[in-house]
């Protein structure tokens, strides 16, 4: 029988700005109603990031995330996972901060240093509404997202080893799983683990249905398919597409306003819980069932809610 499907919504994310989208929650109360919406809609993990709630910057300080995680906690028994991406231009120890803090049960964790070109988007905006947003675009001309080996070992201790978090191993290219597999060579992961491929970020692995079939295929030549979960997250308009079309293939989805701003071609999605919900019909259209946080946490061997430290 099919599994059934887990849906991930990344609720804000660090590479949309506020000019781009009025939708696009920015306070710790629009977080929570956003995160509580998508998991009643559906979503069985909420992925989350923390802006500043005066001018919607992206920030990795533990007081913010403190805003809104315990309200999440208190009206939902979704997942709760925390970036360690954070946003561009931060260290190591700040984009983490809200993770350490929280101690949840699931965190990201991208598996590579990479370009992570976010500068085409200044050719789609003229007015923006915060000084920041062009600059903090434009400065991905000239970035790398730093993911090196000492980084992601700190991470597996700090988060994993000392607090219990289990890792949303997020994977831009086919060189990320074979960063993956030599942690998992060396024992510092263990099954089952979750890999979110992620397709359609200028340095990363680009959109094309040939991209995904073939991750697939490498993912269970590396870890073999009863060892890993499978989740497919692309970018912009290929976002439904991608979702669809992996969950055939034996995946789980992500959506979300980090992904994609919009529910179809020209039109802005109004909120998380809009795409939450157009993607769990397609899967239950497609003849499949949609995981229960329950479920989740039974697949991936997670710790409990009630060992969280919000």
């Amino acid at each position: 029988m099919p599994k059934t499907v887990i849906i991930t919504c990344a609720i804000t994310g660090a590479i949309h700005t506020p000019t781009m989208s009025k939708y696009l929650p920015i306070t710790p109360g629009e977080i929570a109603d956003e995160a509580i919406a998508a998991a009643a809609a559906g979503a069985s993990i909420i992925h989350l990031h923390a802006r500043d709630p005066q001018d919607g910057k992206p920030t990795a300080e533990a007081d913010v995330y403190m805003e809104f995680l315990p309200a999440i906690k208190q009206s939902t028994d979704a997942i709760i996972n925390i970036t360690t991406g954070g946003g561009h231009g931060m260290s190591l120890t700040e984009r983490c901060a809200g993770a350490l803090c929280a101690r949840p049960e699931m965190a990201s964790l991208n598996m590579g240093s990479m370009n992570f070109g976010l500068f085409p988007m200044l050719n789609k905006q003229h007015r923006w509404t915060y000084e920041w947003e062009p600059a903090y675009l434009e400065m991905t001309h000239d970035f790398i997202f730093k993911n090196t080996y000492k980084d992601i070992e700190w991470v597996m201790k700090e988060l994993g080893e000392d607090h219990g978090a289990r890792f949303e191993f997020e994977c831009y290219d086919m060189g990320h799983l074979y960063n993956l597999a030599h942690f998992v060579d060396r024992g510092l992961v263990k099954p089952p683990f979750l890999i979110q491929t992620i397709f359609g970020v200028l340095g990363g692995i680009g959109a094309d249905i040939d991209n995904l079939t073939h991750v697939r295929h490498i993912a269970n030549k590396l870890f073999g398919e009863p060892n890993y979960e499978w989740s497919i997250l692309a970018t912009g308009r290929h976002q439904m597409r991608f979702g669809a079309t992996g969950a055939v293939l034996g995946g789980n989805v992500r959506v979300g306003l980090e992904d994609s701003l919009y529910i179809s071609k020209g039109r802005l999605a109004r909120s998380n819980a809009e795409q939450v919900s157009q993607i769990k019909s397609i899967i239950e259209d497609l003849s499949l069932e949609i995981a229960t946080p329950t479920e989740t946490r039974e697949r991936l061997q997670l710790k409990g809610i009630h060992q969280v430290g919000f």
